[in-house]
């Protein structure tokens, strides 16, 4: 009897289904061919990877065990147990290690394990574990780039990158090694360490390009305006997007708006063009011009939703408590003054995460639903899915005087703010103490422009904005404001 279905098309038709945000059609198809193929390991290892791509944890593991069956010794296998199981929020170190008994040299089993330890709080743990494969292996980039990040959640933001500079002292000729460090130090917004390490680098491998453009940069943000516009003007022909990015906050900075819409809007057709969005708006707005209305300022686009009533609030509460469990923030991200969970929130199978994901997937449908007709030059207003998917979510807590700085999500469509637990009003302070503030840029832009709108927080209100809308908080005086947020992925076409 022949089959219908060969299990390499079906992979590879589920893969492009999945790729395409298809994910209904993806589980059809792989699950009608384990109707036919019941005892192939490859399909049921495909479903365990599509429903992880839904992130449906508890769904995907099921699978991935039943492949397992047929693949006992797949390291492959081995490694996604583990991972979903850590997403899940479930203890998964065991499980990395039996991963690593098939796959002893793959640094994104290693990779794992370390974040598992970190997930049930075991910083010192990983930050040693990494250090001794760092030992004997000091050109490994991603167990660098993963101990700074440890060490920077652990409270240690002096020696965050000295896993980088003591490999350096033995192999100063690597670029890549370089490039990494200077890398961490822009995502923790140290620019005159990393001006410093510039000099130190270009005296060992020369000037480049490279260095420039990271020369280039620290001028800008620290503000050495002449200096920095030399330096872009010396890299012109612009054609990198995050470079343009770096360059117009240089003339926003400096006051030249024209120019730095100018840049912009030469890259609005781009792949990623979500980079330059907010960086135009923030050049129109300087400049008086309306466009920026039609980029963000459409009533449909932000809405709130209060949802109280069909969560257990309290309950949800204790949950998300339960798993902050990092000392500081994490570098390269908004918050200041508190801690941010980190993996894919919505893919625990904490019975509050699931009733919460299910909650706001329905009122983001809703919000889609009462969008008006689609605008197709709109970075935003042009899609309008069936269904969605998150492309990241995570949990907040911040303490008396916490905020978050103003940022975008150049990743999302649409982003938010769940309102969990917030202050009495006697602690926050003075509106808008503690308030949502959208559409404000970063102070270091040294913009005399204001938030376009701002949301006071409660215990259970939703709020949704474009991803690309410049969005923070203000700082309040003391208690706790927990929250959840997330990103709606961009649609795709």
């Amino acid at each position: 009897m022949t089959n219908a279905f060969d299990t390499d098309d079906v992979i590879k038709r589920v893969n492009a289904l999945s790729s395409a945000g298809q994910i209904d059609q993806a589980l059809n198809l792989v699950r009608s061919a384990i109707k036919e193929l019941p005892r192939e390991g490859k399909l049921w290892h495909m479903l365990g990877m599509v429903h992880r791509m839904d992130q449906d944890s508890a769904a995907s593991l099921s699978a991935l065990k039943k492949a397992l069956q047929y693949q006992p010794d797949s390291a492959v296998l081995h490694h996604a147990i583990a991972r979903v199981t850590m997403e899940a929020g479930l203890p998964a170190i065991e499980l990395f290690d039996k991963a690593r008994q098939f796959a002893p040299s793959d640094g994104a089993v290693i990779i794992g394990r370390s974040a598992a330890q970190m997930a049930v709080g075991q910083f010192d743990n990983a930050i040693a574990d990494l250090e001794l494969i760092l030992a004997s292996n000091p050109l490994w980039l991603e167990g660098h780039e993963l101990l700074s990040q440890a060490r920077w959640a652990a409270g240690d933001k002096d020696g965050f990158i000295t896993s980088f500079t003591k490999a350096l002292e033995t192999n100063p000729q690597n670029g890549a090694l370089w490039a990494k460090c200077l890398d961490a130090l822009f995502n923790a917004n140290r620019f005159a360490e990393a001006a410093k390490m510039v000099d130190e680098a270009r005296k060992v491998l020369g000037d480049s390009r490279g260095l420039m453009i990271y020369d280039a940069v620290c001028a800008s943000e620290l503000g050495e305006a002449e200096r920095a516009g030399q330096l872009f003007d010396a890299l012109a022909p612009i054609t990198e997007i995050a470079l343009a990015v770096r360059h117009m906050r240089h003339l926003l900075r400096t006051g030249e708006m024209e120019q730095a819409a100018s840049v912009g809007e030469a890259f609005t057709g781009h792949a990623e063009a979500n980079q330059v969005w907010p960086y135009l708006s923030l050049a129109w707005r300087a400049m008086g011009d309306d466009r920026w209305k039609w980029l963000y300022g459409q009533d449909e686009l932000v809405r709130t939703y209060d949802l109280a009533d069909q969560i257990d609030m309290d309950a949800l509460a204790r949950c998300l408590r339960s798993i902050h469990v990092a000392k500081a923030d994490i570098v390269g991200q908004s918050v200041r003054g508190g801690t941010q969970t980190d993996g894919p929130l919505f893919a625990r199978i904490d019975p509050e995460i699931r009733e919460l994901r299910s909650v706001i997937y329905a009122a983001v449908m809703q919000h889609i639903a009462n969008m008006s007709p689609s605008v197709p030059s709109h970075p935003v207003l042009r899609y309008r899915p069936d269904s969605i998917s998150f492309a990241g979510s995570w949990s907040v807590r911040l303490s008396g005087a916490g905020f978050h700085t103003s940022h975008i999500h150049p990743m999302g469509w649409f982003s938010s703010a769940f309102y969990v637990s917030v202050p009495d009003k006697a602690d926050m302070g003075p509106p808008p103490a503690g308030w949502l503030a959208l559409g404000a840029p970063p102070p270091e832009l040294n913009l005399d422009l204001q938030a376009v709108r701002e949301i006071e927080p409660r215990a259970g209100r939703l709020v949704i904005f474009p991803s690309i809308m410049w969005h923070g908080t203000m700082p309040f005086d003391d208690g706790e404001r927990l929250s959840v947020a997330f990103d709606v992925a961009t649609p795709a076409i």
